[in-house]
């Protein structure tokens, strides 16, 4: 499955995209932002793109002009007892920041799963030191549920606490045509 957008290529990943995925996963700002180190060698891409991406069904690349620079989508939310709930997730690459790639990316995935694979909602956590990231979250129309406090040991032992967010289906497609009004 792919999607498109005014400015991007969503698609799945390839076994190809290792060099593409650590040319922004090696940015010392990227990996941190959402908890994991920043990638030191291209077999480390090339694992994690094995053992991580490639067995997530709803899990894109983010192409722009041919250019891999990021990814979304959709995995289990296992702080839910819910089959109709997923947790969204994304990396975007450091010189792709502050442009509106990000929103853009969401909002397709937000219609793929609410529209095509009929979730009843959707779900996402942030780190409270990425406000960049809860801005993209409240954007697309996510409410914000609380902080899940001391809910992560990050890669170089530092404890994070969630910013926990969610959207409705309901929710979503009030926003929806209120943006068709």
């Amino acid at each position: 499955m792919e999607l498109e957008t005014r400015r991007l290529r969503l698609r799945p990943l390839t076994e190809q995209d290792a060099e593409g995925l650590f040319a922004y996963c090696s940015h010392p700002a990227v990996g941190p932002r959402a908890g994991w180190k920043p990638h030191e060698t291209l077999e480390e891409s090339r694992e994690i793109l094995e053992q991580v991406f490639l067995k997530e069904p709803h899990v894109f690349a983010i192409e722009q002009e041919g250019r891999l620079i990021g990814t979304v989508g959709l995995v289990d939310d296992n702080k839910r007892e819910n089959a109709e709930a997923k947790m969204i997730g994304y990396s975007l690459a450091f010189d792709c920041w502050g442009k509106g790639i990000m929103t853009e990316a969401v909002e397709a995935v937000l219609v793929y799963g609410f529209d095509l694979l009929n979730l009843s909602i959707i779900t996402a956590t942030c780190y409270p030191d990425n406000p960049a990231s809860a801005k993209v979250l409240e954007k697309c129309g996510f409410v914000y549920e609380g902080t899940l406090r001391q809910a992560q040991i990050r890669f170089d032992g530092k404890v994070q606490d969630f910013r926990c967010y969610s959207v409705t289906k309901a929710e979503y497609d009030e926003k929806r045509q209120g943006l068709s009004s």
